[in-house]
Protein backbone atom coordinates (compact mmCIF):
# COMPACT_ATOMS: atom_id res chain seq x y z
CA UNK A 1 0.00 0.00 0.00
CA UNK A 2 1.43 3.64 -1.17
CA UNK A 3 2.52 5.82 2.03
CA UNK A 4 -0.03 8.42 3.27
CA UNK A 5 1.50 11.82 3.38
CA UNK A 6 2.20 13.05 6.40
CA UNK A 7 -0.36 15.04 8.82
CA UNK A 8 0.86 16.05 11.73
CA UNK A 9 4.68 16.02 13.11
CA UNK A 10 5.56 16.39 16.77
CA UNK A 11 7.22 14.69 19.54
CA UNK A 12 5.54 13.30 22.82
CA UNK A 13 7.55 12.98 25.41
CA UNK A 14 6.91 12.10 29.15
CA UNK A 15 4.78 9.12 28.60
CA UNK A 16 2.56 7.81 31.09
CA UNK A 17 1.03 4.30 30.49
CA UNK A 18 -1.28 2.98 33.49
CA UNK A 19 -2.49 -0.90 31.77
CA UNK A 20 -5.59 -2.58 33.05
CA UNK A 21 -7.30 -5.98 31.91
CA UNK A 22 -11.07 -5.38 30.90
CA UNK A 23 -13.59 -7.78 30.06
CA UNK A 24 -13.51 -7.94 26.12
CA UNK A 25 -17.61 -7.38 26.23
CA UNK A 26 -16.63 -3.75 27.67
CA UNK A 27 -14.54 -2.86 24.50
CA UNK A 28 -17.08 -4.86 21.80
CA UNK A 29 -19.69 -1.72 21.16
CA UNK A 30 -16.04 0.51 20.63
CA UNK A 31 -14.39 -2.04 17.81
CA UNK A 32 -14.28 -0.55 14.12
CA UNK A 33 -15.52 -2.84 11.54
CA UNK A 34 -12.74 -4.75 9.92
CA UNK A 35 -10.10 -4.97 13.63
CA UNK A 36 -10.53 -6.99 16.14
CA UNK A 37 -8.84 -7.41 19.70
CA UNK A 38 -5.47 -7.93 19.95
CA UNK A 39 -5.02 -9.68 23.36
CA UNK A 40 -2.32 -10.00 25.17
CA UNK A 41 -1.52 -13.58 27.21
CA UNK A 42 -5.46 -14.39 25.92
CA UNK A 43 -6.39 -10.82 28.03
CA UNK A 44 -7.70 -7.22 26.46
CA UNK A 45 -6.07 -4.64 27.82
CA UNK A 46 -6.99 -0.76 28.28
CA UNK A 47 -4.38 1.87 29.17
CA UNK A 48 -4.46 5.63 30.21
CA UNK A 49 -1.91 7.15 28.63
CA UNK A 50 -0.70 10.54 29.61
CA UNK A 51 2.09 12.62 27.86
CA UNK A 52 3.33 16.45 26.30
CA UNK A 53 2.87 17.15 22.64
CA UNK A 54 5.37 19.40 21.47
CA UNK A 55 6.72 21.34 18.44
CA UNK A 56 3.41 20.18 16.67
CA UNK A 57 2.95 20.62 13.18
CA UNK A 58 -0.06 20.38 11.46
CA UNK A 59 0.70 20.02 7.21
CA UNK A 60 4.25 20.93 8.18
CA UNK A 61 2.26 24.66 10.30
CA UNK A 62 3.13 25.41 13.69
CA UNK A 63 -0.63 26.53 14.70
CA UNK A 64 0.40 29.51 16.94
CA UNK A 65 -1.02 28.98 20.54
CA UNK A 66 -1.19 24.99 19.78
CA UNK A 67 2.23 23.69 19.81
CA UNK A 68 2.99 22.12 23.08
CA UNK A 69 -0.05 20.95 25.00
CA UNK A 70 -0.86 17.75 27.42
CA UNK A 71 -2.93 15.31 26.40
CA UNK A 72 -4.30 12.39 28.24
CA UNK A 73 -6.12 9.45 27.07
CA UNK A 74 -7.55 5.85 27.10
CA UNK A 75 -7.02 3.38 24.41
CA UNK A 76 -7.66 -0.40 23.77
CA UNK A 77 -5.48 -2.81 21.29
CA UNK A 78 -7.18 -3.91 17.89
CA UNK A 79 -5.59 -5.68 14.93
CA UNK A 80 -5.98 -5.76 11.39
CA UNK A 81 -5.31 -8.32 8.63
CA UNK A 82 -3.68 -6.99 5.38
CA UNK A 83 -2.89 -9.25 3.03
CA UNK A 84 -0.79 -11.97 4.76
CA UNK A 85 0.09 -8.91 7.83
CA UNK A 86 -1.48 -7.95 10.71
CA UNK A 87 -1.18 -4.65 11.66
CA UNK A 88 -1.44 -3.90 14.75
CA UNK A 89 -3.25 -0.63 16.33
CA UNK A 90 -4.80 1.19 18.68
CA UNK A 91 -8.09 2.51 19.71
CA UNK A 92 -9.19 5.34 21.29
CA UNK A 93 -12.03 5.65 23.98
CA UNK A 94 -11.55 9.07 24.60
CA UNK A 95 -8.72 11.84 24.14
CA UNK A 96 -8.47 14.75 26.15
CA UNK A 97 -6.04 17.93 25.17
CA UNK A 98 -6.54 21.53 26.93
CA UNK A 99 -7.26 23.52 23.55
CA UNK A 100 -10.75 23.64 21.80
CA UNK A 101 -9.26 23.97 18.45
CA UNK A 102 -7.30 20.80 18.99
CA UNK A 103 -10.25 18.66 19.58
CA UNK A 104 -12.36 20.08 16.87
CA UNK A 105 -9.80 19.23 14.02
CA UNK A 106 -9.13 15.85 15.46
CA UNK A 107 -12.95 15.52 15.30
CA UNK A 108 -13.31 16.67 11.82
CA UNK A 109 -10.50 14.74 9.90
CA UNK A 110 -11.11 11.55 12.10
CA UNK A 111 -13.87 11.58 14.22
CA UNK A 112 -11.78 10.38 16.77
CA UNK A 113 -13.60 11.24 20.08
CA UNK A 114 -11.80 14.43 21.43
CA UNK A 115 -12.31 16.79 23.81
CA UNK A 116 -11.36 19.68 25.43
CA UNK A 117 -10.73 20.77 29.00
CA UNK A 118 -8.83 22.57 31.62
CA UNK A 119 -5.43 20.62 32.20
CA UNK A 120 -2.17 20.59 33.94
CA UNK A 121 1.08 18.82 33.28
CA UNK A 122 4.07 18.33 35.94
CA UNK A 123 7.21 16.85 35.82
CA UNK A 124 9.80 16.33 38.97
CA UNK A 125 12.89 15.60 38.14
CA UNK A 126 16.93 16.84 39.70
CA UNK A 127 18.09 17.23 36.07
CA UNK A 128 16.63 18.30 32.09
CA UNK A 129 16.33 14.24 31.38
CA UNK A 130 14.13 11.35 33.06
CA UNK A 131 15.82 9.68 35.32
CA UNK A 132 15.43 7.25 38.62
CA UNK A 133 12.61 8.52 40.93
CA UNK A 134 11.29 11.25 38.48
CA UNK A 135 7.53 12.11 39.02
CA UNK A 136 5.26 13.08 36.07
CA UNK A 137 1.87 13.80 36.35
CA UNK A 138 -1.23 14.60 34.15
CA UNK A 139 -4.26 16.18 34.89
CA UNK A 140 -7.79 17.14 33.77
CA UNK A 141 -10.83 19.07 35.01
CA UNK A 142 -14.12 17.52 34.20
CA UNK A 143 -17.70 18.66 35.45
CA UNK A 144 -16.93 17.28 38.63
CA UNK A 145 -13.02 17.37 39.70
CA UNK A 146 -9.74 17.61 39.12
CA UNK A 147 -8.82 14.24 37.63
CA UNK A 148 -4.93 12.47 37.23
CA UNK A 149 -2.99 9.98 36.77
CA UNK A 150 0.98 10.05 37.66
CA UNK A 151 3.90 8.07 38.22
CA UNK A 152 7.11 7.86 39.91
CA UNK A 153 9.87 6.60 37.87
CA UNK A 154 12.66 3.92 39.40
CA UNK A 155 15.55 2.37 38.26
CA UNK A 156 17.57 2.60 34.75
CA UNK A 157 15.91 2.88 31.16
CA UNK A 158 15.55 -0.51 29.00
CA UNK A 159 14.10 -1.40 25.81
CA UNK A 160 11.83 -3.83 26.20
CA UNK A 161 11.15 -7.28 24.31
CA UNK A 162 8.66 -7.49 21.81
CA UNK A 163 6.88 -10.46 23.37
CA UNK A 164 6.99 -8.21 26.51
CA UNK A 165 3.68 -6.47 28.04
CA UNK A 166 5.15 -3.32 27.97
CA UNK A 167 6.37 -4.03 24.22
CA UNK A 168 3.01 -5.33 23.55
CA UNK A 169 1.63 -1.73 24.43
CA UNK A 170 3.94 0.53 23.33
CA UNK A 171 4.60 -1.54 19.53
CA UNK A 172 1.28 -0.27 18.15
CA UNK A 173 1.79 1.67 15.24
CA UNK A 174 -1.58 1.92 13.46
CA UNK A 175 -4.92 4.11 14.27
CA UNK A 176 -7.96 2.96 13.97
CA UNK A 177 -11.18 4.88 14.26
CA UNK A 178 -15.51 4.76 13.71
CA UNK A 179 -16.98 7.32 11.02
CA UNK A 180 -19.91 8.33 11.70
CA UNK A 181 -21.31 6.06 9.04
CA UNK A 182 -20.37 3.18 10.21
CA UNK A 183 -17.02 2.62 8.26
CA UNK A 184 -13.46 2.20 9.73
CA UNK A 185 -10.81 5.03 9.03
CA UNK A 186 -6.96 3.39 9.23
CA UNK A 187 -4.06 5.75 9.44
CA UNK A 188 -0.04 5.07 10.79
CA UNK A 189 2.23 6.27 13.38
CA UNK A 190 5.70 6.06 13.09
CA UNK A 191 7.72 6.35 15.98
CA UNK A 192 10.94 4.62 16.96
CA UNK A 193 11.37 1.65 19.68
CA UNK A 194 10.89 3.58 23.06
CA UNK A 195 12.88 3.00 26.31
CA UNK A 196 11.14 2.55 29.28
CA UNK A 197 11.08 2.82 32.84
CA UNK A 198 9.64 1.14 35.68
CA UNK A 199 7.36 2.62 38.23
CA UNK A 200 7.80 2.67 42.10
CA UNK A 201 4.30 4.20 42.56
CA UNK A 202 1.03 4.74 39.73
CA UNK A 203 -2.08 5.96 40.30
CA UNK A 204 -5.40 7.30 38.58
CA UNK A 205 -7.71 9.09 40.37
CA UNK A 206 -10.70 9.65 38.20
CA UNK A 207 -14.45 10.02 38.44
CA UNK A 208 -14.29 7.31 35.55
CA UNK A 209 -17.68 7.07 34.85
CA UNK A 210 -18.42 10.74 34.20
CA UNK A 211 -14.97 10.88 32.05
CA UNK A 212 -15.08 7.80 30.13
CA UNK A 213 -18.51 6.07 30.69
CA UNK A 214 -19.92 3.47 33.38
CA UNK A 215 -18.70 0.35 32.04
CA UNK A 216 -15.36 1.22 32.21
CA UNK A 217 -15.62 1.67 36.26
CA UNK A 218 -14.87 -1.45 37.40
CA UNK A 219 -11.32 -2.26 35.13
CA UNK A 220 -9.87 1.20 35.95
CA UNK A 221 -11.05 0.98 39.56
CA UNK A 222 -8.35 -1.76 39.64
CA UNK A 223 -4.79 -1.85 40.42
CA UNK A 224 -2.87 -1.18 37.39
CA UNK A 225 -1.53 -4.79 36.27
CA UNK A 226 1.39 -2.87 34.74
CA UNK A 227 2.42 1.29 34.42
CA UNK A 228 5.56 2.65 33.09
CA UNK A 229 6.92 5.77 31.62
CA UNK A 230 8.81 6.29 28.27
CA UNK A 231 10.89 9.27 27.50
CA UNK A 232 9.41 9.29 23.94
CA UNK A 233 10.39 10.58 20.82
CA UNK A 234 9.52 12.51 17.44
CA UNK A 235 6.49 11.09 15.67
CA UNK A 236 4.64 11.71 12.41
CA UNK A 237 0.86 11.04 12.04
CA UNK A 238 0.08 9.84 8.27
CA UNK A 239 -3.25 11.02 6.83
CA UNK A 240 -6.24 8.69 6.78
CA UNK A 241 -7.67 5.79 4.82
CA UNK A 242 -11.04 4.69 4.64
CA UNK A 243 -10.93 1.18 4.02
CA UNK A 244 -13.47 -0.50 2.30
CA UNK A 245 -16.14 -2.01 4.05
Amino acid sequence: MEQQQSFLTAQWRHVVLLNYEIDPATLTPHIPIGTELDLFDGRALVSVVGFMFLNTKVLGVPIPFHVNFPEVNLRFYVRRKDGDTWKRGVVFVKEIVPRFAIATVARLMYNENYVSMPMRAVCKTDGDTLQHDSIVAYSWQDASKWNSVEARITGDAYTPSPDSEEGFIVEHYWGYTKQRDGGTMEYQVEHPRWKLWQTSEAALDCDVANVYGASFTDALAQKPRSAFVADGSEIVVRKGLRLAP
